[in-house]
């Protein structure tokens, strides 16, 4: 996108609006000749944008993975969206909603590197990937392929599959600590059989922040005549990516995450061509039948939240997605080298910083992930999310570009000291 065209799109999605937005841009663009890696580490950058944040100061969020909220300029472009369709109330929703949905869904392909025919908006990621396993036309006998580490609710619709339609699951499990790309590709590779019609991977996965080799796998499986969905939810406006490169077939993701949009708002990638052989869960009013449109009816729902995405878009564009990328990797290094080799304390996200972001996971040698979670919220006020289930068993710890160092080491701090009370 082009400073004009920037421009223009600010003045659409009502940011230019806001107050102190223009002061921000302003100051942010005073460090525009300093490479992304340097502008990572330095503090005054980041100090201007947690500005941006109305934050409650009763603990450290270190859970922004879940819900990942709006910095103020969003937040009240949110709500101009609010006004302004219940000002036009039922002629709005009548005739202007769907240009401007389709306008906002093409902004999220340009996005993310995929053509405006190939992507719809969706209210979250199990909505997206449900939508696709559900609507295969599948056969007693036929197989999946998927990880005990991917998320629950897609777990649970193959499940429902299985129940339903007599499928076969085949589930793996992801290493925390992979030697190498060739050891995941060949552990989904080897779960593969002359029945397998799906498999579905994490872009990156949820509980451990590990980056999988996504472009690798989707060649493998093609190669073997199996589709490849993944689940995206935290890749969006986190990484840098290109989902056409990424040669999947299917992609979902949840916007309310690193893109900072209202809650109820994902996307639904479908290949071209592949739309005609998947059924909608809900009847289309009228999208042909490989119109990736089809799978967009879902009845009146709350519009503003979609057309927000556009002040969302703006808003990571004004930060710098390049930026946005460094320093969160940037956050996590820091606080992960601290305590990576100190006994007791388990990482389990892997060292090359290739393989992870912002996300990472940790626990303690002899507390439980729940245990040790309530510690750091009742002594430490530090809000993290436990987890202890297929093969992780730790804190995952999700900070944000308003997060600061001193947080952090806060954070350090608090796990040294329960590490060294246990052992």
């Amino acid at each position: 996108m082009d400073k004009r065209d920037f421009l223009k799109n600010l003045a659409w999605s009502g940011l230019t609006l806001l107050p102190g937005l223009e002061a921000l841009t302003r100051n942010l663009d005073k460090y525009s000749h300093l490479p992304a890696s340097a502008v990572a580490a330095d503090e005054d950058f980041w100090a201007e944008v947690r500005m941006g944040y109305r934050l409650k100061p009763d603990y450290i969020n270190l859970e922004n993975g879940y819900y990942n909220f709006m910095p103020q300029f969003i937040l009240e472009a949110y709500m101009e969206q609010v006004r302004r369709i219940n000002y036009e109330g039922s002629y709005y929703m009548r005739t202007t909603q769907f240009d401007d949905k389709k306008q906002v869904a093409a902004e999220l392909a340009d996005l993310l590197g995929c053509s405006k025919e190939e992507l719809i908006i969706t209210r979250n990621t199990t909505e997206s990937l449900d939508t696709i396993i559900s609507g295969i036309d599948w056969k007693a006998g036929d197989e999946a392929v998927m990880a005990a580490q991917d998320y629950g609710a897609m777990l649970n619709q193959f499940k429902l599959m299985a129940a339903r339609h007599g499928i076969v699951n085949r589930v793996v499990s992801i290493p925390n600590h992979p030697a190498s790309d060739d050891e995941i590709v060949n552990l989904y590779s080897n779960a593969i059989t002359s029945k397998t019609r799906l498999l579905m991977i994490c872009h990156m996965i949820n509980i451990t922040g590990q980056i999988l080799p996504v472009r690798k796998i989707c060649d493998m499986a093609h190669a073997k005549g199996v589709e490849v969905l993944v689940d995206g939810a935290h890749a969006v406006a986190h990484i840098r990516f290109n989902i056409s490169e990424l040669n999947c077939d299917y992609y979902g993701s949840s916007l309310h995450k690193w893109l900072s949009v209202p809650l109820g708002a994902g996307i639904l990638y479908v290949k071209k061509g592949k739309a005609i052989s998947k059924w909608p869960v809900f009847a289309p009013w009228s999208a042909g039948n490989d119109d990736v449109y089809k799978f967009n009816h879902t009845g009146t729902h709350p519009v503003h939240t979609d057309l927000t995405i556009s002040s969302a878009i703006r808003y990571y564009h004004i930060i710098g997605p390049d930026r946005k990328e460094q320093r969160l990797r940037y956050l996590q290094r820091y606080w992960t080298d601290q305590v990576r080799n100190i006994d007791g304390i388990i990482l389990n996200t892997p060292a090359d910083a290739d393989r992870s972001c912002g996300i990472a996971n940790v626990g303690i040698q002899g507390i439980s992930p729940a245990d040790l979670g309530k510690k750091l919220m009742d002594e430490y006020k530090i809000y993290t999310a436990p987890i202890d289930y297929a093969g992780v068993h730790g804190c995952r710890v999700t900070p944000n570009i308003y997060t600061t160092l001193n947080e952090l080491d806060t954070f350090v701090a608090a796990l040294k000291a329960i590490n060294e009370k246990i052992h």
